[in-house]
């Protein structure tokens, strides 16, 4: 998995797959998901990140 924040853009990607995006659903208004021809999400985007999230740049990883 792999996470992504570009400032400039303020936009956050989190990757869950190295597999081709072959469809993009915009769920709700600035949230992107990514599919895989199989159906599996590849990624999530969320657009003006810094609207919707307290700290985007800010990533806490967790193993339970």
């Amino acid at each position: 998995m792999k996470v992504k924040f570009d400032k400039e853009q303020d936009i956050l990607y989190v990757s869950f797959s190295e597999e081709t995006i072959y469809e993009s659903d915009e769920e709700k208004a600035g949230l992107i998901l990514d599919y895989s021809i199989s159906g599996k999400v590849v990624g999530i985007e969320v657009l003006n990140a810094s609207k919707h999230l307290e700290n985007p740049a800010k990533v806490e990883y967790e193993v339970a």
